[in-house]
């Protein structure tokens, strides 16, 4: 059986060294780098950060076009304010605004920016889903 879980996200950027910079600016920090690639250890997965025209070879699709924004990365907060400091910090770093954090339909509190290569994240605080001490969410067992 295969685990659900994912243990590395690549994002395929223009810029390695701007992708880079825009990351370290949000408060990221640099696990690791080698030629062409960045890495940044998060809790209990890898972000990595790689030339877009160079992953579309890795995956066997020289030539292709790949494109972004489709899916969102998140990042879940334990209050309001974080959301909004994340938000701010991420915004000083270079994102680009989609969405202003805000109350929601569904009970919390969240906002969306793109990276510098449209990469999509949302921010949000969610009264229903508690987050551990480390930060780690663990979504409450359906009944």
């Amino acid at each position: 059986m295969t685990p659900q879980r994912v243990t590395l996200i690549t994002l395929g950027v223009d810029d390695l060294k701007r992708s880079r910079a825009f990351y370290e600016a949000w408060g990221w920090q640099v696990a690791s780098a080698q030629d062409g690639v960045v890495f940044f250890q998060m809790l209990g997965a890898v972000l990595g950060l790689f030339g877009r025209d160079d992953l579309a070879a890795d995956q066997g699709r020289p030539g292709t076009a790949l494109g972004t924004g489709a899916m969102t990365l998140a990042q879940n907060f334990a209050t309001k304010a974080e959301v909004d400091a994340a938000f701010a910090c991420a915004l000083a770093a270079g994102a680009r605004e989609l969405k202003a954090p805000r109350e929601v339909f569904w009970g919390g509190y969240s906002g969306y920016f793109a990276d510098p290569d449209g990469h999509v994240w949302e921010l949000a605080m969610n009264p229903f889903w508690p987050l551990a001490e480390d930060g780690s969410l663990t979504l409450p067992v359906a009944g």
